[in-house]
């Protein structure tokens, strides 16, 4: 937020993990504190914001939207309805949102308020809690650009974001990004454990595995212009161990596999939102 007309009193109900990261990288970036306010039923998460970071705090979400232009819903889902429920019927329908709640529509949020207010849905994964998440966002035709801009401001926060043209996309980004962190941890866990059974400790396991991993995944963000086929070629040299891998997770069908967890997941996904 570099312009003073980009700066607003934003809110955001709910002091989890996602909160307390973009609230702290508004604030080192520059967005005034005294213009941002957190909520939360407790106060203990409040108070460690208030003084680590110098922004407003409340336990009651009323003072938040008397407070603010902007509203980030920022609790989970299953409590997103009582939540709406208990805001003042007059200032909630005066005022723009940001939903980080999963599985529920733009529609069904509509709804929980009482109004058409503008919201813009956003989907952010576990690893935006270390600056390396990756959030999708989606905003119903109409919505003020004021209102998109804040929310791919705030999430740019915690990661890098992407924009995408139909609700209904956010479940392909649940698949490839808000649920695939728990599918590199299960490659992990499986690594570590056999690497455990050819004799190495716990630790020298994990550290082994982790490093690898984790300098794969700067690989992709690295060289950017260079194919995933080409980055795994590169490393497989012809006959060679990576090779004989390679043709193991070929031979156990392993690109079936991946594609029937990530439909699975858009299937959940779409599921879930005629639960909530």
């Amino acid at each position: 937020m570099t312009t003073q007309q980009h700066v607003h009193p934003i809110c955001f109900i709910g002091a989890g993990n996602m909160t307390s990261a973009i609230i702290r990288g508004m604030v080192q970036t520059g967005y005034p504190a005294n213009l941002i306010m957190a909520t939360n039923p407790s106060s203990a998460k409040l108070h460690i914001l208030q003084q680590e970071l110098g922004i407003q705090t409340s336990t009651d979400n009323a003072d938040g939207l008397a407070f603010a232009t902007y509203i980030v819903l920022a609790v989970k889902p299953q409590m997103l309805s009582a939540v709406c429920a208990a805001l003042p019927d007059a200032q909630r329908q005066q005022k723009s949102y940001i939903s980080i709640a999963a599985g529920v529509s733009v529609e069904r949020i509509q709804g929980m308020l009482g109004a058409a207010v503008p919201v813009v849905r956003t989907m952010p994964n576990t690893p935006s809690s270390i600056g390396m998440g990756m959030t999708g966002l989606f905003a119903p035709q109409g919505t003020p650009n004021a209102l998109c801009d804040i929310a791919q401001y705030a999430l740019e926060q915690v990661g890098k974001t992407l924009w995408v043209n139909n609700e209904d996309d956010i479940n392909t980004v649940i698949a490839a990004a808000g649920s695939s962190p728990a599918y590199l941890f299960l490659l992990a866990e499986a690594m570590q454990t056999k690497t455990q059974a050819l004799g190495f400790t716990a630790s020298d396991a994990r550290i082994l595995v982790a490093q690898a991993l984790a300098g794969a995944g700067a690989m992709l963000l690295a060289e950017p212009e260079t194919d995933f086929a080409t980055l795994r070629s590169n490393v497989t040299s012809k006959g060679g161990t990576t090779a004989q891998a390679i043709e193991s997770f070929n031979h156990a069908r392993l690109a079936d596999i991946v594609a029937d967890a990530m439909q699975a997941a858009v299937d959940r996904a779409q599921q879930m939102q005629q639960e909530i």
